[in-house]
């Protein structure tokens, strides 16, 4: 369904709401953002409590995940019938009462005046409550990974309330499942050339934490951690790679400057540099390899594009 199609040319926007287990929030959540938005829809990832029946009670359109599969796939099931509904704004917020719905309208304003593709809501920008501390440290640690492996700069890189223009909702092509997802956002917004801004957000952090903050931390960074080796592999090899490199090549010299000028091997610090400079040819030699396979894919893949379109 298309605006014309609805007569009115006011933009279709709907709330997508992932939700596992959120029996205690999600009727409040669906309630509030019902004001702000034509259509809340809630992808219930395979809850084993109330939370569908509650969730459609309170008026939202509930699809549902047989087993869990992560908020990653809940996101692309959000998109995808967003997509189908004919939207022209997503607005992606949690189910667990964290977000404040009533502050969608400032989150699809950039949108709805045309400037940006993407918004995120930053819980970091000034003026507004920050996370615990443990949780303060683990995103800054995920967003400067996620910054530098995108080339994207985001100030909080796992928000999950977030505003997707129909162009993002289009263009952007996700497959992380879990938490990750968020970060393969960035990557994807990058790829595709969409524009995106932040805006302060609210958060309530009333519930303790379902997952261990730390495990939870790392299982995320080591998926960016992929997602950097599979698209940025000169960054995440390269640099480290010609840094030791360097290291080794600075200590040998320092090996032949005291032979020079004691007629003694520093044993410890030759083999050091040794250790270094191979660690640095292999690290270059993984960045050229994950390179050159990465270049050979996406020549693969726009030549099956290309054949796909003659065909059509």
């Amino acid at each position: 369904m298309s605006p014309g199609e609805r007569g009115s040319g006011k933009p279709l926007i709907v709330a997508a709401i992932p939700c596992f287990n959120e029996e205690r929030f999600i009727g409040s959540v669906v309630l509030k953002a019902k004001k702000h938005v034509d259509r809340v829809i809630v992808v219930d990832d395979g809850c084993t409590d109330g939370s569908a029946e509650i969730a459609a009670s309170a008026g939202a359109t509930v699809f549902r995940h047989e087993c869990n599969q992560g908020v990653g796939a809940a996101t692309r099931t959000a998109m995808r019938k967003a997509r189908e509904m004919g939207a022209d704004i997503m607005v992606r917020l949690d189910g667990d009462g964290q977000h404040d719905a009533d502050e969608i309208p400032k989150v699809i304003a950039p949108i709805l005046r045309g400037e940006a593709d993407v918004v995120v809501g930053s819980r970091f920008l000034a003026g507004k409550e920050r996370p615990p501390l443990f949780r303060r440290i683990g995103q800054r640690v995920l967003t400067a990974t996620t910054n530098i492996g995108s080339g994207t700069r985001i100030r909080d890189s796992q928000s999950g309330f977030r505003a997707f223009s129909a162009k993002a909702l289009e263009k952007l092509d996700l497959g992380e499942d879990g938490f990750s997802v968020e970060s393969e956002m960035q990557f994807a917004i990058s790829r595709s050339g969409l524009k995106v801004v932040e805006v302060p957000i609210a958060v309530i952090y009333a519930e303790r934490a379902k997952r261990n903050p730390v495990g939870h931390g790392l299982s995320v960074l080591s998926r960016v951690l992929v997602l950097l080796s599979l698209r940025q592999p000169m960054v995440l090899f390269g640099v480290p790679g010609l840094l030791l490199l360097g290291g080794g090549l600075f200590l040998g010299m320092r090996v032949l400057d005291i032979y020079d000028r004691t007629s003694v091997l520093a044993i410890g610090t030759f083999l050091t540099g040794i250790l270094l400079c191979l660690m640095g040819v292999l690290a270059l030699f993984a960045a050229v390899m994950l390179q050159s396979m990465k270049e050979l894919l996406r020549s693969q893949w726009e030549r099956f594009r290309r054949a796909a379109e003659e065909e059509q």
